[in-house]
């Protein structure tokens, strides 16, 4: 058995293990979960509002933490939203901006020199009163989307221990794959094989999620659980409650969807409570982009303006919910306005991570969590998107949105405390705020190779 392993069993047996007498041990860094849904939007949960579809668990995790209702994901869609969430750089420098590059049409991977969250955490040495130091354990089970086989961005060469599920966003559209990948081994699903639907992908990584936390137990972790649901296509594998609601089929199954991703969440805090880590647990809830499901009757959008894909407040807001017992006030609700840029900063700030890259974007929210005030509250949020056949910017400033269709086009600017569901543009009223929206786009924008401007001449 490892020597650290039993330190720290001494340790929480006895409070003390090698300290002078008279001096407090330092307390172990928190263990961080972070639970991340596929194109759920806000308006899917019951304490964002919805009215029809049961989260029971996912509700209780916002009674017990912090509600955020204006979070923005690291874009609008999947890849380049998770290279943000990984790297702390927004899309105008992170690596992965798109789910295809402009320039070939194929799939981007992270760079070798590219650090995530898993590095530094990781790398982060930390004295909790024993001789030894280490580093936390860390785990990936879901979707990664920021590397293929034989890439540089495999998630197992960015800090992950271990790692199990889909590598890209376009196998992961299937819930009953043939094969996932474990590490860096391709594992068949037998009970997949010759069209049978047995071992739904969703469920066998949070299986594996629970297992994580297990063996983890003794040693600080970061558990970071991406399943699929409730990602296209729109498959249960089982209607449950919703079976007999006078709803369309696809209406149940999304709503069978949101309700065992619920079930994950219950799962997983059952296990904290299981294992004694509850109290020294930061876990969090969001989902990767905005929602995408229109048809009544759940009204998943609420009154934003759009869905996934765009830039618009349905393409980046998400729910977002942080939960910390003992440190996080219970049933908080927060509009301070931050995004995926802002997890490294804040994860490494809470772990006491001795220095993070230079070119990360991002700003800590850990004193908002904490119960204190932001640091730098009205610095601007930026976003940029190439899917869709064209280039689009978008920057949050306070109050304010702005959103450009295009270098050569106008800035967009909305009101987002009078004007949610950005209806109204009013940049003809505020040219000076535009005039800074346009400034922040042009300055924020780094050219890559693999993403080419197609309208870099309208400048």
């Amino acid at each position: 058995m490892p020597t650290w392993l039993l330190n720290r069993r001494a340790f929480l047996k006895c409070g003390a293990f090698s300290i002078a007498a008279g001096q407090t041990p330092k307390a172990p860094p928190p263990n961080f979960i972070f639970i991340m849904a596929d194109d759920m939007g806000v308006f899917d949960l019951g304490c964002y509002g919805q009215k029809l579809i049961r989260t029971p668990n996912i509700d209780r995790l916002a009674s017990e933490g912090m509600r955020f209702t204006s979070c923005y994901a690291g874009a609008a869609v999947c890849a380049p939203s998770r290279s943000v969430l990984m790297t702390g750089q927004h899309t105008g420098h992170t690596t992965v901006r798109a789910n295809a590059s402009g320039r070939t049409g194929q799939r981007v991977s992270l760079k070798a020199e590219d650090v995530t969250i898993a590095q530094i955490l990781k790398g982060n040495e930390w004295k909790h009163g024993f001789d030894e130091n280490y580093g936390y354990a860390t785990g990936i089970f879901g979707k990664w989307g920021l590397g293929d086989p034989g890439t540089s961005g495999l998630p197992n060469d960015h800090g992950f221990d271990e790692w199990y599920g889909f590598l890209n966003q376009q196998h992961a559209h299937n819930h009953y794959p043939q094969y996932l990948w474990r590490n860096k081994t391709r594992e068949t699903l037998k009970g997949n094989l010759n069209g049978q639907q047995r071992e739904y992908a969703s469920d066998l990584m949070a299986r594996e999620a629970l297992y994580f936390m297990d063996r983890h137990r003794y040693e600080p972790f970061f558990l970071y659980f991406t399943p699929t649901i409730p990602h296209a296509e729109i498959k249960a594998p089982e209607l449950g409650e919703y079976a007999n609601q006078p709803w369309s089929d696809e209406a149940k199954n999304y709503a069978a969807m949101v309700t065992r991703m619920d079930s994950y969440v219950g799962r997983i805090m059952a296990k904290l409570k299981e294992t004694g880590l509850d109290k020294n647990t930061l876990v969090f809830y969001c989902s990767d982009n905005g929602g995408v499901f229109d048809p009544r009757p759940f009204g998943t959008m609420g009154p934003l303006r759009a869905k996934k894909g765009t830039l618009y407040e349905g393409g980046l807001r998400v729910p977002m919910i942080a939960r910390w017992s003992g440190k996080i006030k219970p049933g908080a609700v927060s509009d301070y306005p931050w995004s995926f840029v802002d997890l490294l900063p804040t994860l490494a700030d809470l772990a006491g991570a001795r220095g993070i890259p230079r070119n990360v974007d991002g700003v800590s929210a850990a004193p908002v969590l904490l119960g204190g005030q932001p640091r730098l509250a009205d610095r601007p949020l930026y976003w940029e998107s190439f899917d869709g056949g064209g280039f689009s910017q978008a920057v949050r400033m306070g109050k304010w949105k702005g959103v450009r269709q295009g270098l050569g086009q106008p800035v967009e600017l909305y009101n987002l405390e009078t004007d949610p569901g950005e209806a109204s543009d009013v940049a003809g009223l505020n040219r000076d705020i535009a005039e800074s929206m346009k400034k922040h786009m042009d300055a924020s924008h780094v050219d890559a190779e693999e993403y080419p401007i197609q309208d870099r001449k309208k400048r």
